[in-house]
């Protein structure tokens, strides 16, 4: 036998029998996208971004492109090293998650 008398805690309730979760129902499920499809949606960004350094600065401005954009793709535009090159590409994924794909994707099909 214990030395020590158990008392039953003031803050202990009896569970709530309206609960979703006693009676049989799902929880919510959380609506955030899951992290591989945002891992997807980032590379599909980051590529492109490859394609938009790729173009020609006067076709540039024929895209709705915000002015921090262009500023890094000009930047890409003059980096040689491997490594730094590869971060800016990085780097302009991630100004392009920011904005409306879709759009900048359809003026590059009316492009080319």
């Amino acid at each position: 036998m214990s030395r020590f008398i158990r008392y039953p805690s003031p803050d202990l309730q009896p569970p709530d029998l309206q609960s979703p979760v006693l009676q049989g129902e799902q929880p919510p499920v959380d609506e955030r996208p899951s992290k591989s499809s945002r891992k997807r949606a980032a590379h599909a960004a980051q590529a492109l971004g490859e394609r938009l350094i790729q173009l020609k600065e006067s076709e540039w401005a024929k895209l709705p492109l915000p002015e921090t954009l262009l500023d890094a793709l000009r930047t890409a535009k003059r980096i040689k090293a491997r490594g730094g090159l590869a971060r800016q590409k990085q780097y302009i994924g991630k100004l392009m998650r920011d904005l409306d794909t879709a759009a900048i994707e359809a003026a590059l099909e009316d492009l080319g």
